[in-house]
């Protein structure tokens, strides 16, 4: 089945709340070698000016692809996961992720199209806390590669 055109535009409703802790912040930044102290330890978060660690910047990712897994999971979208290749991620930072965030996601799927008999697909994610403060906007292309 290939991927449906008609999901282009399509919003899904917002995720559950995704709870940032300074535990997963830690576990992330060493992930990705980072050394900066600001994701680590609350004191130097707080003489930067923030109220308690931050996260790197591509921590979004893990919120975000929960959110591109609505799309995913939608048997309504034709995409064989199987089948999928990450083409492309950015991000626009509002402000920083920050230890006790609650987040949730909205994602938007902004553009289905073929090219070279392969799908592609952009989504955008548009992360925010529960009180509707703007965070992040994840954007995301994957590639469902067609038949052999």
């Amino acid at each position: 089945m290939p991927v449906n055109a008609d999901f282009q535009g399509r919003a899904y409703p917002p995720t559950e709340t995704y709870r940032v802790s300074a535990a997963k912040i830690r576990e992330f930044a060493e992930a990705v070698g980072s050394a900066d102290p600001v994701h680590v330890d609350a004191e130097v978060a707080r003489a930067r000016g923030y109220a308690d660690v931050i996260a790197p910047p591509t921590f979004a990712v893990l919120i975000a692809q929960q959110c591109d897994a609505q799309l995913i999971r939608d048997p309504e979208a034709g995409i064989d996961f199987s089948r999928v290749v990450h083409g492309e991620q950015r991000f626009t930072h509002h402000r920083p992720l920050t230890a006790g965030d609650a987040i949730v996601g909205t994602l938007h799927v902004d553009a289905v199209r073929e090219a070279g008999g392969h799908a592609m697909v952009t989504t955008r994610t548009e992360l925010a806390t529960e009180a509707g403060e703007a965070v992040c906007t994840a954007t995301s292309t994957i590639v469902i590669r067609g038949g052999e």
